[in-house]
């Protein structure tokens, strides 16, 4: 079978890349720079992600080793409004909920590293996608640059970027708001008080510094500060820059300490979400599919979202076939995720910018309370609320139906949990056949997975537990399931009781919780995962 071509090398198309590579499905990355290493390119000022501890392991699982030692877990974070604290979070050393933050260059070196191990995977660079057909079984492409020739894929994946090419040639509309925000930004080596923590200021002390800056800490004892600039800001001059920092300095260290500046860029933010993200065998990710970061939304985020979301369906396609069913779940599920979060931001937005807006919000909209606007503004940036927390595709045609007539009674074959279906799943320690053991996470990305709840499991050998209790025959019931599974036991799991049974998709997101084993009831659930049988090669047609 062809491979999957994949249209742009940024952290999105890298990420998809790999993690297909991980799954046998090899893949072809046109890269359009010359260098043909995204590590060599230049840094950037503004190209910087936070990424959620979720993501965070998801790429280190992938080969990216150093990607903590490269970035930073904050400590804390605090939001001021003049010289007040109005907000604080704080992170303990060993967590878990802080989020990374590292510059983009680092992530894209450590993905093109660990691709360079992988023999399925080839970045041609200086290529750049011009022409695209395709038919029920495959795409056929053609580059122009260094390597001017016609290409065959079985799938193609536009991770191009915001004018992306693979986009405009399926003719996908990409409405949305241009410019909703601009913002100034710098790399400063310099000592601040409170290391480690981030600091939102809202109105600092001083003249010129605009409505809001932010700190952000990254390694080696650099800051990337930004500044929110008004519609009515003249573009930055050199010498206004320096004003900035000089004047930001001194409000937080009350003198200006010695820094160096290593890079500075202003950049408008933009929102917009492509009408559709797949037509055929042609789909959409990353700056190609969506444009966020009003408010502190992550695009890279959501982009590695992206990937981790396709990359098992397309997996599943490519080595067994797939559904129509399947493959329009990626767009069901991850366009309502990023649309919603959009929906949020937009709905905040003209609060978090209205001029004498505070005093608005003490009598009305959050009811006295600056302290709860502090948080919202928060979200973002810390991973929770609807514009930052990690998403929940409930409305999915890979999800359980919703009970009839508004019903809250759970089926008798339901379990309890804690993790609703739809969710990520908690990471706990799990127990293979074999009795290794490891982290549930470590074993997501290219099977489903079946996570019997064994208390006291434990404290035994594998070879006392295989062949007790509900083990023999939940391990058949798992080998007949209609697609790859993995077994695994835990001891525990949040709100889950004795013998449950955990259906979990590659991506780590909840398929539904059971009572106990029942063969029948788990291989619909599985089969509903994968989206059902395979459609014929004659039925898949672009549409």
């Amino acid at each position: 079978m062809d491979p999957v071509i994949i249209a742009g090398a940024g952290p999105t198309g890298l990420a998809l890349a790999l993690s297909l590579a991980r799954q046998g499905v090899p893949t072809v990355v046109f890269d359009e720079t010359e260098a043909g290493r995204t590590g060599d390119r230049p840094a950037r000022a503004e190209r910087t992600a936070l990424l959620s501890p979720g993501t965070a392991e998801s790429l280190a699982r992938l080969g990216c080793n150093t990607i903590h030692e490269d970035g930073t877990t904050w400590t804390g974070w605090r939001t001021m409004r003049r010289r007040q604290e109005v907000a604080r979070a704080e992170f303990g050393p060993d967590s878990g909920t802080s989020p990374l933050h590292i510059a983009q260059h680092h992530v894209e070196r450590q993905l093109h590293e660990a691709l360079a191990t992988e023999g399925l995977a080839r970045i041609v660079p200086g290529t750049r996608l011009d022409l695209l057909e395709q038919d029920g079984t495959g795409v056929t492409v053609h580059t122009r640059g260094a390597d001017e020739t016609w290409w065959r894929g079985s799938y193609l994946v536009g991770c191009d970027g915001s004018r992306s090419t693979v986009r405009k040639l399926l003719k996908i509309r990409f409405p949305g708001r241009t410019a909703v925000d601009r913002h100034a930004v710098t790399a400063l080596r310099v000592e601040l008080p409170n290391p480690g923590e981030a600091l939102l200021h809202r109105d600092p002390p001083g003249s010129g510094l605009g409505p809001e800056v932010m700190a952000r800490p990254l390694p080696d004892g650099v800051w990337r500060l930004d500044w929110l600039l008004t519609p009515q800001s003249d573009l930055l001059t050199a010498d206004a820059v320096v004003a900035r920092i000089r004047g930001t300095l001194t409000a937080w260290c009350g003198r200006v300490p010695p820094y160096e500046l290593l890079g500075t860029a202003e950049y408008p933010v933009h929102q917009r979400l492509a009408l559709r993200w797949r037509v055929g065998r042609a789909f959409l990710a990353g700056d190609a599919a969506h444009l966020t970061g009003a408010l502190g939304a992550q695009g890279v985020e959501e982009g590695l979202r992206d990937a981790e979301n396709l990359s098992w369906k397309l997996g599943l396609a490519w080595h067994q076939g797939a559904s129509e069913t399947l493959l329009d779940s990626y767009e069901a599920e991850r366009r309502g995720a990023v649309g919603a979060r959009l929906r949020a931001t937009d709905q905040v937005l003209p609060l978090a910018r209205a001029k004498g807006l505070w005093p608005v919000l003490r009598r009305s909209v959050l009811s006295g309370s600056q302290r709860q606007y502090a948080e919202l503004l928060a979200d973002s940036h810390l991973g929770r609320g609807p514009i930052g927390s990690p998403p929940v595709y409930t409305r999915s045609p890979l999800a359980l139906p919703a009970p009839r007539n508004g019903s809250s009674e759970a089926s008798p074959l339901v379990a309890s949990c804690a993790t609703p279906p739809g969710a990520p799943v908690v990471d706990v320690e799990v127990t293979a056949l074999d009795g290794s053991r490891a982290r549930l996470r470590d074993r997501l990305g290219r099977d489903l997975l079946v996570v019997l709840i064994a208390p006291g499991t434990g404290v035994w050998e594998s070879r006392h537990w295989l062949t007790a209790g509900l083990m023999p025959r939940l391990a058949k019931a798992v080998a007949a399931l209609p697609t790859r599974a993995e077994l695994l036991v835990a001891e525990s799991y949040p709100g889950a009781t004795a013998h449950s049974v955990l259906l979990i998709r590659p991506d780590g997101h909840l398929v539904t919780a059971m009572t106990g084993c029942r063969p029948a009831e788990l291989y619909s659930y599985a089969d509903l995962a994968r989206g059902g049988p395979p459609a014929q090669v004659e039925d898949r047609v672009p549409h």
